[in-house]
């Protein structure tokens, strides 16, 4: 027969050996106890790893969420922006297209259409849209501008707004519509 261990299992706590250590846990065979407390504190060291990086992910998560809130907020309605723009410029050609003639005949026609235009220039500016209105001789800035076509103007400077054909726009911090101008072409 087999001789029993040198270290055998009490009958009173069959869980603990002898020598009063903590029982074996199963992870393996002849795991001593400082062993297995290394693997415990690697498993929670894994543990506590995966649940910071869900952590962080969350808070990403959340932070992608409040800055696309924002910008729906704030760009949501860029589309039916940039569809007003025409009925803007509209408005104000047939303002400047006025005669001093009809003013005179029209003077309540005139100041109703000048009315709708500030009105829609205040809801415009409600939402945070701008209106970009360079001057000739302004310099040019692509950023802004749209250069509609150059022309040597005496008296100009090369890169000079000489003629604003149409205002740009602005939703807060974007382009809705670059202002049109004509630039001057003159080489000093």
């Amino acid at each position: 027969m087999a001789e029993p261990k040198q270290d055998s299992v009490t009958e009173d706590n069959p869980g603990q050996d002898t020598a009063g250590e903590a029982p074996m846990t199963g992870d393996g065979p002849g795991l001593g106890p400082e062993a297995e407390i290394e693997a415990l504190r690697a498993e929670r060291d894994a543990f506590q790893d995966k649940f910071m990086r869900a952590l962080a992910d969350a808070e990403n998560a959340r932070k992608r969420a409040q800055k696309d809130r924002i910008e729906a907020e704030n760009y949501g309605g860029s589309k039916l922006a940039r569809d007003m723009l025409p009925v803007f410029d509209n408005l104000k050609r047939a303002i400047e297209a006025v005669t001093d003639e009809q003013k005179e005949h029209a003077a309540a026609l005139i100041e109703g259409v000048q009315l709708t235009l500030r009105e829609l220039v205040n809801v415009f500016d409600k939402h945070g849209i701008r209106v970009i209105d360079p001057q000739p001789g302004d310099k040019f800035d692509p950023q802004y501008h749209e250069a509609m076509f150059e022309a040597p103007v005496p008296g100009t400077k090369q890169g000079a707004i000489i003629q604003v054909s149409t205002q740009g726009f602005m939703l807060h911090d974007r382009i809705l519509r670059p202002a049109r101008v004509g630039v001057s072409s003159n080489r000093e």
